[in-house]
């Protein structure tokens, strides 16, 4: 692989203790716990630190009833990555648990799809099956960015660095988008809500939070047609992602997951 080739890492912030039957649509048969975890991700190499997502604060785990480990800027600086020093932050779509906390990423220009945008402040925000896992003081946030020429807009695929592109999905949002990174195995791909759990695309089983399910099941031939191979897929919230990937360091192990 030419180019440069980049560190990634998954670093756990928050959990949600849930039923497997509220992760598929229409339910699951052999209902049993499945639990959510939660994830941002750092990009590291060739002078660069991007990160993928921002998490949500104390207090919106308190109001959401999820478990808040750690802020995720306190994650990062465990690699020693400042957020108030990120330059790009990808944000794959804006739910809460995406795109809080932006305002700890004082530097960073924000990368998100005009589509995203449009979902988020459009006609069916007004409709709590599509706006409930949004955060209206979120999305006016990233509004006030706009304006403060802080937001980079993408229609549909980007290259935002040598080895490091943006690719719409859509289905779990209208602009949902995931990121491939060209890493030393191969190119490995963030697919955030593409797929929470392995065994949504795996068993073509989509998750019920979605705009277009028919865009989310196209999406999971999307994920495997980016990355190198269906072990190169990272779900956004699949507890398994840290049992499948080593800890970067022993004093790591269980919060952060080294993807490369």
């Amino acid at each position: 692989m030419n180019g440069p080739q980049y560190e990634v890492y998954a670093i756990k912030y928050a959990h949600h203790a849930r039923r497997a039957s509220e992760n598929f649509i229409g339910g699951d048969p052999h209902d049993g716990p499945m639990p959510l975890d939660y994830f941002v991700w750092l990009i590291r190499g060739a002078g660069r630190e991007i990160v993928v997502d921002t998490g949500f604060s104390a207090p919106m785990a308190a109001k959401r009833q999820r478990d808040h480990i750690r802020c995720p800027t306190e994650g990062l600086r465990l690699l020693g990555a400042d957020a108030t020093k990120i330059k790009d932050v990808v944000v794959t779509h804006l739910h809460y648990d995406h795109i809080g906390n932006f305002d700890l990423f004082p530097a960073a220009t924000f990368h998100l799809q005009d589509l995203e945008m449009n979902y988020a402040t459009g006609r069916h925000m007004g409709q709590p099956v599509f706006g409930g896992a949004y955060e209206v003081e979120d999305v006016v946030g990233m509004v006030r960015r706009v304006y403060a020429g802080r937001v980079r807009f993408h229609d549909g695929d980007a290259e935002i660095a040598p080895g490091i592109s943006l690719h719409l999905i859509g289905g779990h949002t209208m602009g949902l988008q995931v990121v491939r990174v060209a890493t030393r195995r191969g190119r490995v791909v963030i697919a955030s809500d593409a797929s929470h759990f392995y065994a949504n695309m795996e068993q073509v089983r989509p998750f019920p939070i979605v705009y277009s399910v028919t865009d989310m099941v196209e999406g999971y031939d999307r994920l495997r047609a980016l990355a190198d191979s269906p072990a190169h897929i990272i779900p956004g919230h699949d507890p398994l992602v840290m049992e499948r990937y080593p800890a970067p360091a022993a004093a790591l192990h269980g919060i952060v997951a080294r993807l490369d």
